[in-house]
């Protein structure tokens, strides 16, 4: 038996977890979900109600797409992406970076300013581009866990208005940024699938 992985294709979350299951060569059966009809299958496993969600064989669950990716590439990391699980810079992003992040892209529901929190993000991105003016990548000359697991929330910040985001003075953000989306492992996790339902046939989701 496959693990299980319930996903939503445009989630940057499920987007991290994916490319790690891809490169550490850990097979999975993919169900792509609808968020506004959440299988039960995925609730039974995960009550929180959010992707993505991994279901072990054994029956363990890991709900958190670090926990996900972390799992995946202990079990074989070929590129060595560990050596470059940064904690620090993920927890900035995946904190106070998305916390601007959403009151950019969704002012609406936050009643924010989005011009104020888009200014706020770019601090971070101005942080990141002096951080890749070193290295082609946040941990040196190839791609990690760290570049994985931001670039997916960058990509999300830069797409909300992407004629503004491509005037901005961070050159190398825009080629990491480039580089990261135009790689075939990104092409490989953004796989289109129908809506899984019960009884559908297993969708194996791997490398090869």
């Amino acid at each position: 038996m496959l693990p299980v992985l319930y996903s939503f294709r445009r989630c940057p979350f499920a987007m991290r977890a994916r490319m790690a299951l891809l490169v550490s060569g850990q097979a999975v059966e993919l169900r792509e979900i609808v968020l506004r009809a959440k299988p039960q299958a995925m609730l039974d496993a995960s009550p929180k109600g959010t992707v993505p969600v991994l279901l072990l064989p054994d029956a363990t669950v890991i709900d958190q797409s670090l926990d996900i990716m972390r799992w995946a590439l202990g079990r074989h990391d070929p590129e060595g992406w560990l050596q470059g699980d940064d904690r620090a810079l993920i927890d900035t992003f995946d904190g106070p970076f998305k916390h601007h992040l959403d009151r950019y892209k969704y002012p609406n529901r936050h009643g924010s300013d989005p011009i104020e929190h888009r200014a706020a993000g770019m601090a971070f991105l101005d942080m990141l581009d002096q951080r890749l003016a070193a290295s082609a990548f946040l941990c040196g000359p190839l791609r990690t866990l760290a570049d994985v697991a931001l670039f997916p929330f960058v990509r999300q910040f830069a797409a909300t208005d992407q004629a503004w985001f491509d005037t901005q003075p961070v050159p190398q953000v825009h080629a990491w940024l480039a580089g990261l989306i135009a790689s075939d492992l990104f092409g490989a996790a953004m796989l289109r699938l129908p809506p899984w339902q019960p009884g559908d046939a297993p969708v194996l989701f791997a490398t090869g």
